[in-house]
């Protein structure tokens, strides 16, 4: 039967982006102050604010995690590194903060004064539980203890030996007590036999007061979230113990490969899995039928991002707001309420908006975030302007780095599929989040909802052609850094 080449160009598909669309403003009795962010990213997985950093090796190690886990978001830990370092960074987050510090740092009373401050350094902590064979708790060492003491003295010689100590049921509350009556600040918690349990830390409890919308598991620490590929088995296992969320790093998820290597590994790892990225009704339908309800979340997304060329180079996309679109319709189709991540091209508020006004419940974002100073790399001034870099994981400095190689499917292997540069400087990210925040309120206020679950079903959607895009831009006016024309 012969293809019908010309049906193919007059039946296609309208493929939109964030620039095509406006919000329709509508009958409000909302003020944006009472907006309600929160969503739920998965199942098990609560934010106060439905933003999530991109897993990308110029935005999110451990410090984006830590500092946006603390607003309220979650930040995905690049894989562009080695098992161990990525395990590091996730345990980082996790001994961040926490009302007990489970994975604690301790020392043996035979050990020197110099391992004890390297310890201290490695783990930037100030302090150690000084433990017997067993566990067993027999004294404390901080700063203070070993500052002037000789270098070659045992722990023993200078540790404190009458250690203040709570039982494994006490509240934060009791805490709080016993470390102001004591003056302490750090409190181990022991069983009846003295065998160290956790440690809490004057610093963790003021940080949980300080951080009221910060997103915690169940023990209280920061949650954080680790990229994985599907073929990497041996990382993901690695990584479960101290991640809350593994997310698939796939430009294309979409493949029969990638698939199957999906479903092995989420057969033998137990924490939730994000898929992605797709951007389609088939290729939802696939990954439905194919995963099932080991699906946690979907990356939405192809080719959308700032430094991301797919589309150019390969001619191959869906952009981030068809594909929330597409994904969210076939959800629904098929009596399904799986969470999708907009992922790609979301460059300011507005555009957080219309993705889950579409459909999405959060959005992932790497340029927004790239500019913070918790992202890693250094300042570079330029011409006055400070700026921070920023780079696509199929950049090819990035992809130098063995680790991010199979984040490409096969036919785009030996092509950069993206670029590398600098993005402005925005400051730390809870000034970035806060004006964030402010600007989806006011949209959702705008739209007359409440909450996202509300605007999805209250959005209305206004197409915007080529010559009004400009005009919804400011314009007739020289704004400053601007040349005159």
């Amino acid at each position: 039967m012969p293809v019908d080449f010309y049906s193919k160009l007059v039946n296609a598909r309208g493929v939109y982006t964030f620039r095509d669309f406006v919000l329709i403003p509508g009958r409000s009795d909302i003020e944006p102050s009472n907006v309600d962010l929160s969503v739920n990213l998965t199942s098990k997985i609560k934010l106060k604010l439905p933003l999530v950093s991109s897993p990308m090796d110029t935005v999110t190690e451990a410090d984006m995690a830590i500092a946006l886990a603390r607003q309220g978001g979650i930040g995905i830990i690049h894989r562009n590194m080695s098992v161990e370092e990525q395990v590091e960074n996730a345990k980082k987050v996790k001994r961040a903060e926490s009302f007990i510090i489970r994975d604690v740092v301790t020392i043996r009373s035979y050990q020197s004064v110099s391992e004890a401050l390297d310890l201290m350094q490695k783990n930037s902590i100030s302090g150690l539980p000084v433990v017997e064979a067993g566990d067993r708790l027999v004294g404390i060492l901080t700063r203070r203890d070993v500052n002037f003491a000789d270098k070659k003295d045992d722990v023993k010689s200078v540790m404190t030996s009458d250690v203040t100590f709570a039982g494994p049921n006490v509240t934060i509350d009791e805490a709080k007590k016993i470390m102001h009556q004591h003056r302490v600040e750090k409190l181990p918690v022991v069983d009846a036999e003295k065998k160290l349990l956790g440690l809490i830390t004057i610093k963790d409890v003021y940080s949980r007061e300080r951080n009221s919308l910060a997103s915690r598991d169940s023990e209280g620490r920061l949650l954080v979230g680790a990229a994985v590929s599907p073929h990497d088995l041996e990382r993901a296992k690695a990584l479960e113990r101290y991640v809350d969320i593994l997310v698939s790093d796939v430009a294309h998820f979409h493949n029969v490969n990638i698939i199957e290597a999906a479903k092995k590994l989420t057969k033998q790892v137990s924490t939730e899995f994000i898929v992605g990225n797709i951007g389609t009704e088939e290729a939802t339908r696939d990954v439905v039928d194919a995963l099932g309800d080991k699906i946690a979340a979907i990356r939405a997304g192809v080719g959308s991002g700032s430094i991301c060329v797919t589309s150019e180079v390969t001619k191959a996309g869906a952009p981030t707001l068809f594909a929330v679109a597409q994904i969210g319709q076939t959800l629904h189709d098929l009596g399904l309420h799986i969470p999708i991540i907009a992922d790609g091209g979301i460059r300011a508020a507005g555009d957080a908006a219309l993705a889950l006004a579409a459909g999405a419940s959060a959005v992932m974002m790497g340029n927004v975030f790239a500019g913070c100073a918790e992202s890693p790399g250094g300042l570079i001034k330029i011409g006055g302007e400070y700026y921070k870099p920023y780079r696509g994981m199929g950049s090819i400095s990035s992809r130098q780095k063995r680790f991010a190689l199979d984040r490409y499917s096969q036919p785009s292997k030996g092509i950069a599929e993206g670029v590398e540069g600098v993005v402005p400087y925005r400051g730390e990210v809870q000034t970035v989040v806060e004006e964030f925040s402010a600007g989806l309120r006011a949209s959702f206020g705008y739209a007359g909802a409440i909450s996202i679950t509300d605007l999805q079903s209250k959005a209305n959607f206004g197409v915007v052609s080529a010559a009004g895009v400009d005009e919804l831009r400011p314009h007739n006016i020289i704004l400053p850094g601007e040349e005159k024309i």
